[in-house]
């Protein structure tokens, strides 16, 4: 079973480059069961929106997707 600190390096990982198949189904596996691995990849979505966004110089982010 991975454990939490396995599958928040994989989802900061996976904003760099793909996941090998074993990587994710071990992630998909990982966050079925996980509310809180599945808020922080909400979390860590959001703040590469946000970054995205304010690098661009606008201001219209979605706070909640």
């Amino acid at each position: 079973m991975m454990s939490c600190q396995q599958a928040t390096r994989l989802m900061s990982e996976s904003r760099e480059r793909p996941l090998q198949l074993k990587e994710k189904m071990a992630l998909k596996t990982h966050l079925l069961i996980c509310a809180g691995c599945r808020n922080f990849d909400t979390q860590i979505s959001f703040l590469r929106q946000a970054t995205r966004v304010f690098a661009k110089g606008k201001s219209d982010i979605d706070p909640m997707p």
